[in-house]
């Protein structure tokens, strides 16, 4: 025989499970919030490192491959590169421009239309370019500031990179 199974439990103990069960319930819906909210945060922490890293480095390459600093243009918002590289036809000699296009980062080549170096993702809060002299050798010092966008304000999109470097020009 069939015995009717809801004849064994009270309803307190009813209750009671109904309330263990929500409990453990409510506990692994929040586990899964938090681990969601980390993920998206480590996810943005490390894009937000990875776009500026790439940035100091493209800037680190093309000072070392100048001749020189462009003094004319170059202030601490641009910096201006004399070249070889990127030659126009007929030309021995070509200069290429960084600079901050609203809040992004654009590399500029003679005659061409600027590219930008950072994705729309991030915003670049400072850029500060310093040249410092020393004997006949030329270097630059970057300053760069980078925050992840985030105009929801929710604390998971909060990411800000500072970074600091010097790259020597070559004297060839």
């Amino acid at each position: 025989m069939i015995k009717n199974i809801w004849k064994s439990f009270t309803l307190i103990e009813i209750l009671v499970y109904l309330a263990v069960f929500s409990v453990i319930i409510a506990l692994i819906i929040s586990f899964l919030l938090w681990m969601t909210r980390s993920n998206t945060k480590t996810k943005v922490m490390r894009e937000t490192l990875n776009n500026a890293e790439r940035v100091m480095e493209v800037l680190a390459h093309e000072i070392k491959e100048s001749e020189s600093v462009y003094l004319p243009t170059t202030n601490s918002n641009q910096l201006s590169l004399k070249t070889k590289k990127y030659l126009p036809e007929g030309e021995n000699e070509s200069y290429i421009d960084f600079y901050l296009c609203d809040s992004r980062i654009c590399l500029k080549k003679e005659s061409q239309d600027p590219i930008f170096l950072t994705p729309d993702s991030v915003e670049v809060n400072s850029l500060v370019f310093t040249q410092i002299l020393s004997g006949d050798s030329s270097s630059v010092q970057v300053d760069l500031s980078v925050d992840y966008k985030n105009p929801t304000a929710r604390p998971e999109y909060q990411a800000s990179v500072n970074l600091t470097s010097t790259t020597s020009l070559r004297n060839y």
